[in-house]
């Protein structure tokens, strides 16, 4: 990972007149890839780097929130290793630096842990959780899988989920049917139905909108998401929205959608800011 790059998204938002609430990812430097000739040893494509390094750019930049990942699996081509001690040391970082962690769970082990680190005071409720459907080798994205993680969700936490690919919008629908909060973005799908791809962000969310509205509920209002996230009043979550940020309140029957704008690699940074790439390299 690069920190220039994060750097350089965070200060532009906030030199504009964007309202948004910033979510960076902690995600990269995590992976391990076994060598073929000895899975003792790593493969060049391994990114595994200590939880500093993971952490550096949001005790830099301190946004709003940060993805704090609790799993341990296969996935993408490699193993990635979030193993207690180094959740425990990403954590105290970023609690130390005034940033809320969104915790990322891909499978109900995932919770577990995350009741067992709550319990050991390593993570401080009240909780945001990202229930992850649809992951290969991680819960199923079907109501009864992600209705089942619901219920072993720590009493008073706020949740969201989505599904990865073609199951964006059947996710959506069900977590906001479940009491939860939404979220759609790139990361997680380009299509806005089979074969139809996006033009960006905004789409995306104009299809959750109509969704959300056509199942009777209300998105919430971009002032709202100026409560500070850590103090969660009337159990409000976050909203994103091509750079206006909302909250929504669960006791109306509102509930958020999460747009993704995670500043997850560079070529998620060269889409989202291809005029930035361009005047540093003398293009255009």
């Amino acid at each position: 990972m690069n920190i220039e790059y994060y750097r350089e998204v965070v200060q532009r938002i906030r030199a504009s007149s964007t309202d948004l609430i910033i979510n960076l990812t902690t995600g990269p430097g995590g992976r391990y890839v076994p060598s073929d000739e000895d899975p003792a040893q790593a493969a060049p494509t391994t990114t595994l780097v200590s939880p500093i390094v993971r952490t550096e750019h949001v005790v830099e930049l301190k946004p709003e929130i940060c993805s704090l990942d609790l799993n341990t699996m296969w996935f993408g081509g490699g193993a990635v290793i979030n193993h207690p001690p180094a959740i425990k040391a990403m954590a105290e970082r970023i609690y130390a630096s005034g940033v809320k962690p969104e915790l990322e769970v891909f499978d109900t082990g995932d919770i577990r842990l995350a009741r067992d680190l709550i319990h050991d005071g390593s993570l401080k409720p009240p909780m945001l959780f990202q229930l992850v459907m649809g992951v290969s080798y991680g819960m199923d994205a079907t109501p009864q899988s992600l209705a089942y993680a619901r219920s072993m969700l720590p009493e008073g936490s706020e949740w969201a989920a989505f599904g990865a690919s073609r199951h964006a919008y059947p996710m959506l629908a069900q977590a906001f049917l479940l009491g939860g909060h939404c979220r759609v973005g790139m990361e997680d799908t380009v299509y806005l139905s089979k074969g139809v791809k996006t033009p960006g962000n905004g789409a995306l969310v104009e299809k959750a909108v109509q969704l959300i509205q056509t199942l009777g509920g209300q998105v919430a209002t971009v002032n709202e998401a100026h409560t500070p996230m850590h103090e969660q009043k009337n159990r409000k979550a976050q909203t994103l929205y091509q750079g206006k940020s909302s909250v929504a309140g669960l006791g109306d029957c509102y509930r958020g959608i999460y747009v993704l704008l995670r500043i997850a690699d560079v070529q998620w940074l060269i889409r989202l800011f291809s005029d930035a790439i361009k005047q540093r390299s003398g293009v255009g």
